[in-house]
């Protein structure tokens, strides 16, 4: 039986090895996420991403949806739609970036709902 390669012995032994380093990269990572939890990171990068102030209703409006329509789009209440249209509430997270994609590229965004 001496063909070539490595024994299934090696590959298992090679296999348990990277699980190994997988592991212990994985308790580093974790380590470094509880020290920047705790405050005591200093080491660690932030990356913030700035997007702009979307005026909603007038993305609404380039969709020519009504508001009951967007909140479908978006997965949020029409009082949402109207609280944000009103200024009461500003659209975070996912939302504001889709109206902000709807507000410079509104024929892409139809057509993706549409496929």
């Amino acid at each position: 039986m001496g063909g070539v390669g490595r024994s299934d012995r090696t590959v298992r032994a090679q296999a348990e090895d990277e699980e190994i380093d997988v592991g212990v990269d994985v308790i580093r990572g974790l380590r470094h996420v509880l020290a920047h939890a705790r405050g005591d990171a200093h080491d660690v990068r932030q990356h913030v991403v700035q997007v702009p102030v979307v005026d909603v209703k007038s993305a609404r409006k380039k969709l020519q949806m009504s508001q009951d329509e967007l909140a479908r789009v978006l997965c949020v209440s029409p009082a949402t739609v109207r609280s944000w249209e009103r200024g009461h509430r500003r659209p975070e997270g996912a939302a504001r970036v889709l109206l902000r994609v709807i507000e410079r590229e509104p024929d892409a965004v139809l057509r993706a709902l549409r496929d």
